[in-house]
């Protein structure tokens, strides 16, 4: 890495830090932190929400599963309008009327106090499994410039996001996700331009050689859904984008963190509409970097050479042939290295991180949210002062930071950053949004039919997610799925059950009661 490079990346991240730190005079009580007194312009919410979907594991995972597969991957944002669609018409008006800072109260006055700590917990899971997918993808891209250790590029970057998080609450991660959301935008058509001009014959070549080896391919369109296909994917999409839009706390945060519903409603489909075409970029990036890289084969064998390497002895891949599976995350950091004019490869970096801190500074500030909210007032301190409360959202935002930080370290050794997240994602997420939509269809909501709706939605995915592994079973048991149907079955299994034993369980007083606090349909 350059002098010049370095000194690029350094005065980004300074800058950031900077900017993410200013805002430590604008939080002074709890509820700044959290949502910023309510008072943000829809538009930047709007990019906020970009730049939390537009994570490393996209800057980085999607170039790289391209280059090794092909589009089905980019399936999953086509479902995001629709997702968009349905939190425009009933999750975010629900949250601004009702005033939550928590997405999880409700359930609580839905099913009682059960529903609302199981979907907190399967909440901060998720949120420690993404922030550590994506320490793990940015200190990928960092390593191939520095040749730092990956575990002390993750833990570097862990401390420095969990800092200015720490100090500058809600406002410092918004209105650093702004800044960052545009230098990820102009860092992506930047190493797209620089890729097909290296391709022989430029755009043109590139589409070529992509088409020829099948790489703008969506995947297979039949009804199969033991493998990705498009089905697959796009329900796997629509049910993880309508758990971010419609019950993620770092949305819900974003919803009331906007000065009014209209500019929430902006805010939403601002970032929905621009990752869109901005992910179709990073499928483009992979598929240029597929086109790059068969035209230069000496380039190729050098990434080769450094998997190798890197391998531990006795691996599989330092002796056996090794496959485009096995480079596609490689490949867009060894471009970076090796292609780029000098300062253009700081600036590039500089993208990664910027698509790491703007997804990672989220959950740990919804997190610590969700903690204080539901598990510090409801069960720890329900005279919590607003000292005390401002003092907890602090600590738990260094906790989470630490948590997520140590599970990147263990995720060393993952082939596929975009499969790994995917896979944690799907189990954690926990059927969370069936046990949402079975509050949304009931009228008279029975707390006994939820709690056993929701203990077959616990049980049908820990079979989906471990009866793969366990060779003791028969075959004939095991789950026969995809990975990404575990969250589609699980939350399906959870609603419908819960449905049935509503209809045959509730008791007939019940029935009769006449409050009802569902949500608008």
């Amino acid at each position: 890495m350059q002098v010049v490079d370095t000194v690029v990346l350094l005065v980004y991240i300074a800058a950031v830090f900077g900017l993410g730190c200013w805002f430590v005079r604008r939080t002074r009580n709890s509820r700044e932190f959290m949502i910023a007194g309510g008072r943000l312009p829809g538009w930047a919410v709007g990019l906020s929400i970009f730049g939390t979907y537009l994570s490393s594991n996209t800057f980085l995972g999607v170039p790289g599963k391209t280059y090794a597969t092909n589009f089905n991957a980019f399936v999953f944002s086509l479902s995001l309008p629709l997702a968009a669609w349905i939190a425009h018409r009933v999750f975010v008006p629900f949250y601004r009327r009702i005033g939550h800072v928590s997405a999880y109260e409700h359930l609580e006055q839905r099913f009682g106090a059960w529903a609302r700590t199981y979907a907190v917990i399967c909440y901060l899971l998720t949120q420690i499994a993404r922030m550590a997918s994506i320490l793990f993808g940015v200190a990928l891209g960092l390593h191939a410039l520095t040749h730092w250790p990956v575990a002390t590029i993750i833990l570097c970057t862990g401390i420095l996001v969990t800092v200015y998080t720490l100090l500058g609450g809600i406002e410092a991660v918004i209105w650093t996700d702004v800044v960052q959301s545009l230098v990820l935008m102009g860092g992506a058509f930047m190493v797209l331009g620089l890729l097909c001009a290296g391709v022989p014959d430029g755009v043109v070549g590139t589409v070529r050689i992509a088409a020829e080896h099948d790489k703008f391919s969506l995947g297979s369109w039949s009804f199969d859904f033991t493998i990705s296909s498009v089905w697959c994917v796009l329900l796997y999409g629509l049910f993880i984008n309508l758990n971010n839009f419609g019950i993620d706390q770092s949305f819900v945060q974003r919803y009331q963190s906007a000065k009014s519903e209209s500019a929430a409603l902006r805010a939403l489909w601002t970032g929905a509409l621009l990752y869109v075409p901005i992910s179709f970029i990073f499928f483009l990036i992979g598929a240029a970097l597929y086109a790059f890289y068969e035209t230069h084969p000496d380039l190729k064998a050098e990434v080769v050479q450094q998997v190798r390497a890197t391998a531990a002895e006795g691996d599989q891949v330092a002796a056996g042939p090794i496959d485009d599976a096995v480079i596609g995350d490689k490949v867009l950091p060894h471009f970076i290295a090796t292609q780029l004019p000098t300062g253009m490869a700081g600036l590039l970096i500089a993208a990664i991180f910027a698509a790491a801190m703007s997804s990672v500074d989220t959950s740990m500030n919804s997190s610590a949210t969700v903690w204080l909210e539901d598990i510090h007032r409801r069960y720890l301190d329900r005279q919590c002062t607003e000292q005390r409360a401002f003092r907890v959202l602090r600590v738990a935002t260094v906790v989470f930071g630490v948590g997520g930080t140590a599970l990147a370290i263990s995720l060393i050794g993952e082939q596929s950053i975009l499969d790994a997240w995917w896979r944690l994602q799907g189990v954690f997420a926990g059927g969370v949004l069936g046990l949402f939509l079975l509050g949304m269809a009931v009228s008279r909501p029975y707390g006994k039919a939820a709690a056993i709706a929701t203990a077959c939605g616990v049980i049908v995915i820990g079979w989906m997610t471990l009866s793969p592994t366990w060779d003791f079973l028969p075959r004939l048991i095991r789950n026969p799925w995809h990975a990404n149907m575990t969250i589609v079955v699980g939350t399906s299994i959870l609603f419908l059950v819960g449905l049935l034993l509503h209809a045959i369980m509730t008791p007939p007083a019940h029935k009769n009661r006449t409050d009802d606090i569902s949500l608008p349909s």
